[in-house]
C-alpha cells in the first residue's frame, strides 16, 4: 500500500498558491470570483506537480538496476497479487507476470517477477525452496531470451 508523499503534497500546495496569484494578476482586470481563481490555480498546480512527479519517478527507475526472476512451482490458484505481496516482503517489486495456457486460460504454475538487483538477490536467498501454499517454490534469476527468438512453447 502506498503512503502519502508529504513532499509532493507540499510542492502541490505551493504551486497552487503561486498559480492563484499568477491567475489573479493576469485576470485582475476582469470580474472573476476568488473561488474560481483559486480552483484554476489548484488545477494548474496539480497538472504541474504531476509532470514533476512523473519526471522524478522515471529518473528513479532509470537509475535502478533491475533483475527478472523466474518463479517456478507456483500453486495454480496463486494470482499476481499474492505473488507480488510475497516478493514485496523482500523488496521493491516492479512487475509480476504469471503465465497462462493459451488454450485453457489456466495458470501454468510459473511466472516472472521484476525487482531491483539488490532486492532480487535477497528474494532468491529467502524464497527459493520455501513452501508457499503447499508448494516448494523455485526462485532464480531468469535466463534472457536471445534477441529475435520466438516463443516455441506448445500451443
Amino acid at each position: 500500500m502506498k503512503s502519502f508523499d508529504h513532499k509532493a503534497i507540499l510542492i502541490t500546495l505551493v504551486i497552487a498558491v503561486a498559480s492563484f496569484f499568477i491567475v489573479d494578476l493576469a485576470l485582475s482586470s476582469t470580474q472573476f470570483d476568488a473561488a474560481l481563481m483559486l480552483a484554476v490555480g489548484i488545477i494548474i498546480g496539480g497538472v504541474i506537480s504531476q509532470f514533476l512527479k512523473s519526471d522524478t519517478q522515471q529518473e528513479k527507475q532509470s537509475n535502478l538496476s533491475t533483475t527478472t526472476l523466474y518463479v517456478g512451482n507456483l500453486p495454480y490458484r496463486a494470482n499476481e497479487h499474492v505473488v507480488r505481496e510475497l516478493f514485496e516482503e523482500q523488496g521493491q517489486v516492479f512487475s509480476v507476470r504469471l503465465l497462462k495456457d493459451k488454450n485453457t486460460g489456466k495458470r501454468r504454475g510459473f511466472g516472472f517477477v521484476e525487482m531491483s538487483k539488490q532486492d532480487a538477490e535477497k528474494a532468491i536467498t529467502q524464497l527459493n525452496e520455501r513452501e508457499f501454499q503447499q508448494r516448494t517454490l523455485k526462485v532464480r534469476e531468469a535466463k534472457q531470451k536471445p534477441e529475435g527468438e520466438m516463443d516455441h512453447s506448445p500451443a
